[in-house]
């Protein structure tokens, strides 16, 4: 029987404590990820399609790949790097998780993206400055707080001179405070990748079913 959402976020939460108390930040996810089995019903954020967000937004502004070099931080199982591909970039997708890397090769077998498992924090260092795209969905608002700008100088080292990095997440304002796990993120926290040399160049406010907010900010590095 497939258990409800809510469920799934509980026990997100329960694991991720539960590697935080051991001071492993990131060894949750690889545990989630084990512990369903095959069954993407248990993964909270896995809904074997794009994100929504990102997909109105690429819509909207017309994106398209040309052959371009992408990059997917946190991919996961998979489905945003696929509509990339459908764009018409060259995909890289990565993760900290083997199990979930393992399980997109499964579902994406006849895709020509290369997905691999790698350490935000620890990449090839070819990746560096060397991608034309670059898509952040939901992999910076799970990890702790006092992580953050950490996390934010890590992805915006792999935009390339001319290059776009979009990022989707949970929006807050300034005045309020997150209480759980996943942190949204406030247009404050966000200006640090203005801080890494990008500039902004769009920001979209979108609502959720529920009218949480939903950032979709797209930077770019100069030339």
């Amino acid at each position: 029987m497939e258990q409800p959402d809510f469920d799934k976020r509980a026990r997100a939460r329960e694991l991720a404590e539960q590697f935080a108390e051991k001071g492993d930040a990131t060894g949750w996810f690889d545990a989630l990820y084990r512990e369903a089995k095959g069954n993407n019903e248990l993964i909270p954020w896995a809904d074997l399609e794009p994100n929504k967000y990102f997909k109105a937004w690429a819509e909207s502004t017309g994106l398209s790949g040309n052959n371009r070099k992408a990059l997917v931080i946190g991919c996961g199982l998979g489905d945003d790097a696929c509509y990339l591909d459908d764009l018409g970039f060259s995909v890289t997708a990565f993760d900290i998780s083997p199990t979930a890397i393992e399980w997109a090769k499964e579902l994406h077998n006849g895709r020509d993206i290369l997905f691999i498992t790698a350490d935000l924090f620890h990449p090839p260092l070819v990746w560096l400055e060397a991608f034309d795209f670059v898509l952040e969905v939901y992999t910076i608002q799970p990890l702790p707080i006092e992580m953050r700008s950490d996390v934010i100088d890590a992805i915006a080292k792999f935009v390339a001179p001319g290059g776009r990095l979009v990022v989707v997440t949970r929006g807050r304002e300034e005045d309020e405070l997150p209480d759980k796990l996943p942190w949204p993120l406030s247009r404050r926290e966000l200006s640090r990748f203005v801080e890494n040399g990008l500039r902004q160049t769009d920001f979209v406010v979108m609502l959720d079913d529920e009218g949480e907010r939903r950032f979709v900010v797209e930077y770019r590095r100069e030339d």
